[in-house]
């Protein structure tokens, strides 16, 4: 429901909450390369954060605590959620019933339900709602959508990533697992989406194992987790995800007359490399990360100015958590666990790719640190 006077300056006003690493790393930044939104305001526990970050983007910064009354006030038109996950649901909720638009950083929410809470908030206040899968405006995986939908390497039949790093102790992401902490949640993800996104379809049944060195930071969730998806018509995905190895992020998918491989497949800065190879001829692309967050936070502006349905909505977000708990779920008993029918009616074509131009400032972070704790 963006004003009258955000009509007239082509701009939608939006209030970022959460202000960790991600938030401060990217998401901030990213306003002033997204020409039709406005950063309006700031949400914190942290008073440090609210005051430099405050003074730093010339915003207004309020606590928790003000949120609701924030949100009723009209002073914003969107909300960008970069909090922990467990708070995902909780925070959409509000925003929706007080007819704000949400975007809303991946994994959407911890469980189904808390999915479903937030699509059904969402739909009754007429409210926008968009989860942050930035990759669904990325060229180089919009690219490979395209060279597998083409044919170019046949009938797709195995897909296979591994997205790894080192996370310090004390970091958000090795919250216990029913909080949403863990490797699944927090990279396996990107995997599982990939593969979504690349055979068209959605998964029947997974199987999964957990690994665990015994380190003190790894004491409440997998240190990493290696899944199977199975497919219709018998294709497979493998991944791993992993918080106690050196940074990669691959995947590669093969066909009947080829395959298609991408190393940094799932990084939003430098370039990301494409590999085709058919016939042992290999062709090599690269492609700018560009700003990843920009692209994102514009796409949704635009529809919200223009009323269009966001791609990457609830229901996307609803179909990787159900594949995650399902995970979590074998891991824990042993056992293969089957995945109901579902349906994705939309799913990321090129047609959608925004390429923005990286900053190339880096910013000072406030009370934050990359997950390896470099920062």
């Amino acid at each position: 429901m963006v004003s009258i006077l955000n009509q007239k300056n082509g701009k939608v006003r939006y209030a970022v909450i959460g202000l960790g690493w991600i938030a401060q790393e990217t998401v901030l930044p990213a306003f002033e390369n997204a020409k039709n939104s406005e950063l309006v305001a700031l949400f914190s526990d942290d008073l440090v954060k609210r005051h430099d970050l405050s003074e730093k983007y010339n915003v207004p910064a309020f606590t928790y605590e003000e949120y609701e009354a924030f949100l009723r006030s009209g002073a914003a038109d969107a909300i960008y959620i970069a909090l922990p996950n467990h708070l995902h649901c909780e925070y959409t909720v509000k925003a929706a019933n007080a007819g704000v638009h949400v975007l809303c950083e991946k994994p959407m929410a911890v469980t189904e339900q808390e999915c479903e809470e937030m699509i059904r908030a969402c739909h009754n206040n007429k409210v926008k709602l968009m989860i942050a899968y930035r990759l669904h405006f990325d060229q180089a995986n919009m690219q490979a959508v395209e060279i597998v939908n083409s044919g170019k390497i046949g009938n797709p039949r195995i897909f296979n990533s591994v997205f790894s790093q080192q996370v310090a102790e004390g970091n958000v992401r090795l919250e216990p697992i029913s909080n949403g902490g863990g490797t699944v949640y927090d990279t396996g993800i990107y995997c599982i989406n990939a593969a979504r996104y690349l055979f068209q379809d959605e998964p029947i049944e997974v199987v999964a194992f957990c690994g665990n060195n015994g380190e003190q930071r790894f004491a409440e969730i997998d240190e990493m987790t290696s899944a199977i998806l199975r497919f219709p018509d018998d294709k497979l995905a493998t991944f791993t995800s992993s918080f106690g190895v050196a940074p990669v992020s691959t995947l590669q998918i093969l066909g009947t007359k080829g395959n298609l491989r991408m190393d940094s497949a799932y990084s939003y800065q430098g370039e990301l490399k494409q590999q085709i190879t058919i016939d042992n001829q290999t062709q090599e692309q690269s492609y700018p990360a560009g700003d990843q967050f920009a692209a994102e936070i514009v796409y949704f502006s635009d529809c919200i100015l223009n009323d269009k349905n966001p791609e990457p909505s609830g229901e996307e977000g609803l179909a990787d958590v159900r594949i995650i708990r399902a995970i979590i779920a074998s891991a824990q008993t042993g056992k293969t666990v089957e995945l109901h029918e579902f349906t994705e009616k939309t799913r990321p074509t090129s047609q959608q790719v925004i390429q923005i131009p990286a900053s190339e400032e880096q910013p000072d972070l406030v009370h934050a640190a990359d997950p390896s704790g470099n920062k």
